[in-house]
């Protein structure tokens, strides 16, 4: 019986609903529009009754007596003078505002590519307009372009947003539609027919979003100088390191050969590459936000113009999108030996990590040509398929989107009844799970800006790989005693660093992320299975991993001593001996030798730097932080491990900035730097000293070049280090900075050097030694012991002959056993 009466509540609900929908029909009624003949053009000035001209063009009011040329919903909207748009242009001087769904609809021609353009500007003094939140749409016939277009915070305007849509019916429907509590307005709109140049291109995919069109190396290009009214802003804003540019335009007039490709004035200026003293890698870089995980249409404008300024015979240059995308570009391939304006088309996927960047450059470093003079960059929309209902008929989705949402809301009731008596039993057992610590919410993609919640319980690729490393949570908090803040040791990019003994008496660091950090559960994963595959002596050990509850704790083995950064600058520590620092070096780069051939996947750190080098309670250095490693297949090709600039500035490999490609050689690179402060105690990067010092690998290959390698050593290392042994260790450090990741040696040949230079080291202190005892003893010969280093490096270097297999029998690899072989001495004699 009760179900009977449900029942009948529920039918008399749904027709309530469709009562109530059909009464408001005839205030839903779009206006009557004209049969005669229209334009393919349409120029909107909305909330006004007058024409008004803007950039060349007149735009007609939406009240006008004439302006049947289009339809709209009258019901719901308003408008209104904006008194405080005095200045601005006419356009934004009235708004139409919208408090429902309402939409614009305009009759075409023909179909095809149309320009949509949208205007809006708020009144300062009315809040509700600059706080106003609401979605767009775009339908022709039955396909819906876009759908949900949000758009929100008008603090800044005039605002305009372009859309590019293949119109596959004569009928047009714009649509706003006001969130909940707040408005939707509107200026103008602009219909205009587009050029179908956009060859890459299916029709399908033909419906983008316009979000930069940049006159690189030129001024701004207003509407009224462009035949398609589009807007051109300067490019100095999004260019990475402006000194590397130049600007160039052309003294003669060009002629653009498709006006409604791109105006004359994009092709009368251009940006090139600036060749400065002392550059390695020529290139330049335009970088730009956009949205996560977005396919994206670029368009880049090229034409040649002259520079005598260019000290380059070469014509070639290379385009890049992210790395994943590489062209080789010369002017002469478009038109033989007539050079014109051509443009190129790409379609690039965004990567997730929020940015898109385009370079030119070259490989060659004296070589300074490229140039680029104009770029468009627009974004796909999620376009939306047919739909069976009649896509003229604004009215009948309403209909049933009412009856929809009743249905939905009935069901929505009854099915939190039904939960409400369900979790009603459990409470009890509920609440006896319930424990006193709130766990973090965990992020998917720490550096995007998309904040949804990833839950690992659910996704975790980790549960699958049985490693065996999984800490309880509950023993993560005994063994921090619930994160005192009293066992903090420190903070990093990941998160806090908490010293802990765990429950085996093991001492550990604890690493716990946090949401924001700029790392996120993708490098937290990374982490884990590089750390679990692997086992180095000169590696830091992971003693487990916890997930529980959408935490990111990583546990690592406790290096007592800290970072390699601490012991040589920004610390109160003692100083480390030239010895200590030696064998630090060579710790460091055996495991790094290790990522690079110790499996059949090589492991790339991709962060190698002075706080990523820890060292243990006898100093012996062990490489951190492996968020970000890549592992890649051992002898694929270069071009295919292609990927996002990711890194340390001061330790990034040029070549890598520059290519987007990542070799084994990018952490060569970035370990000279190390090496170089090591020998000078200084950041890589200090942005307290003169232009020309603050960048450590450029100043100290310049003082190399000029001889004066002794004044920028650590003062605290005088007298430790013979000339000789200075000169070899920078000779080892500038191989590692060579521009070329082909000229530079591998890790293990410069293990093997850095071994051979502590060699160098003990010998001369032995024959210090020799020459003061041999003084003492008159004319007795002395004997020194043969010489082996030890890969132990925990508190003695020098051994004897007979101590060798002893030593060189821990984790000692093949080019390991070749170097012990090797830098054994025979006796010397006084």
């Amino acid at each position: 019986m009760d179900y009977l009466c449900f029942q009948d509540s529920v039918s008399l609900f749904v027709t309530m609903v469709v009562v109530i929908v059909l009464l408001l029909l005839p205030h839903l009624t779009l206006s009557a529009t004209s049969t005669y003949s229209r334009p393919d053009n349409f120029y909107i000035n909305c909330g006004s009754d007058s024409n008004v001209t803007y950039a060349g063009r007149t735009f007609v009011g939406d009240m006008a007596s004439g302006a049947n040329l289009f339809s709209f919903t009258k019901n719901g909207t308003e408008t209104s003078n904006q008194s405080g748009s005095s200045t601005a242009p006419e356009i934004y001087r009235t708004v139409r505002i919208f408090r429902l769904p309402s939409y614009y609809k305009f009759q075409l021609d023909s179909v095809g590519l149309r320009f949509v353009r949208l205007h809006f500007s708020a009144d300062s003094s009315r809040t509700e307009l600059l706080t106003a939140r609401f979605k767009i749409s775009a339908t022709s016939g039955s396909t819906h372009h876009f759908k949900s277009f949000t758009l929100q915070n008008f603090n800044e305007t005039p605002r305009v947003e372009e859309f590019l849509l293949m119109i596959d019916s004569p009928e047009l429907e714009i649509g706003f539609v006001p969130e909940l509590s707040s408005v939707a307005l509107v200026n103008a709109i602009e219909v205009l027919s587009a050029h179908s140049n956009l060859t890459v291109l299916s029709d399908s995919d033909k419906n983008l979003h316009t979000i930069y069109r940049l006159n690189v190396g030129g001024a701004k290009i207003k509407p009224e100088y462009d035949a398609l009214g589009r807007t051109w802003s300067v490019d100095d804003d999004y260019i990475y390191e402006k000194d590397s540019t130049k600007n160039i335009r052309s003294p003669a007039q060009i002629t653009s050969p498709d006006i409604f490709t791109a105006p004359d004035s994009v092709y009368q200026s251009a940006k090139t590459v600036e060749l400065n003293q002392g550059a390695r890698l020529m290139n330049v870089t335009w970088c730009f936000t956009v949205r996560s995980n977005v396919i994206h249409f670029i368009r880049v404008h090229f034409y040649y113009i002259k520079n005598n300024e260019s000290k380059s015979s070469d014509t070639n240059f290379y385009l890049y999108v992210n790395g994943h995308w590489r062209l080789h570009v010369n002017p002469f391939d478009h038109h033989g030996l007539v050079v014109t304006p051509f443009y190129i088309d790409i379609v690039n996927v965004s990567d997730g990590s929020g940015f898109l960047n385009v370079s030119i450059g070259n490989n060659v470093p004296s070589n300074d040509f490229g140039f680029l003079n104009g770029l468009e960059i627009m974004e796909f929309l999620e376009k939306k398929g047919s739909n069976s209902l009649d896509g003229g008929s604004s009215r009948v989705y309403i209909i049933a989107g009412c009856v929809a949402a009743g249905l939905f809301l009935v069901l929505s009731l009854l099915f939190m009844v039904f939960l409400k008596r369900r979790r009603s039993k459990k409470k009890k057992k509920s609440d006896a799970e319930i424990t006193v610590w709130s766990p973090l919410p965990l992020y998917r993609g720490g550096r995007s800006s998309d904040n949804r919640y990833f839950y690992s319980d659910n996704n975790s690729q980790l549960g699958n790989l049985q490693l065996g490393l999984k800490i309880p949570f509950k023993d993560i908090l005994i063994a921090t005693n619930n994160f005192d803040e009293q066992l903090l040791i420190g903070k990093g990019g990941f998160g806090d660093v908490y010293k802990a003994i765990l429950p085996d008496e093991s001492k550990v660091a604890i690493k716990r992320g946090k949401p924001g950090s700029g790392q996120g559960i993708l490098e937290f994963q990374t982490e884990i299975q590089v750390l679990s595959r692997i086992w180095h002596r000169h590696l830091v050990s992971l003693t487990g991993y916890c997930e529980e509850n959408s935490e990111m704790i990583l546990v690592y083995e406790f290096m007592e001593k800290g970072t390699l950064q601490e012991h040589l600058y920004g610390s109160d520590l003692p100083s480390l001996s030239w010895k200590q620092r030696l064998e630090i070096c060579i710790g460091a780069a055996r495991g790094l030798h290790y990522l690079h051939s110790g499996s059949e996947e090589a492991i790339i750190h991709r962060d190698v730097k002075s706080t990523n080098i820890l060292l243990d309670e006898n100093t012996v250095a062990k490489v951190a932080d492996f968020g970000i490693s890549k592992l890649v297949v051992r002898n694929q090709e270069s071009i295919s491990i292609s990927t996002n600039i990711k890194g340390t500035y001061g330790y990034l490999d040029p070549e890598y900035m520059y290519t987007r490609i990542l070799t084994e050689k990018s952490d060569v690179y970035s370990f000279g730097v190390v090496l170089l402060e090591v020998l000078c105690a200084r950041p890589a990067l200090d942005r307290h000293l003169p232009a020309e010092q603050q960048n450590l690998a450029d100043w100290a290959m310049s003082c190399k070049s000029n001889g004066v390698v002794d004044k920028i050593v650590d003062q605290r290392l005088v007298g430790q280090i013979e000339p000789k042994i200075l000169r070899k260790f920078m000779e080892v450090a500038e191989k590692c900075l060579k521009d070329s990741g082909d000229e530079r040696p591998s890790m293990a040949d410069v293990s093997w050097e850095l071994e051979y230079i502590l060699r160098l080291q003990m010998m001369t202190i032995l024959e210090d030694s020799a020459a003061s005892i041999s003084s003492s003893v008159g004319d007795g010969s002395l004997v020194i012991p043969r010489l082996v280093v030890s890969d132990s490096f925990s508190c003695n270097l020098v051994v004897q002959e007979d101590q060798v297999k002893k030593y060189g029998s821990t984790n000692s690899s093949h080019s390991q056993t070749r170097v012990l072989s090797q830098v054994i001495e025979e006796p010397l004699r006084n």
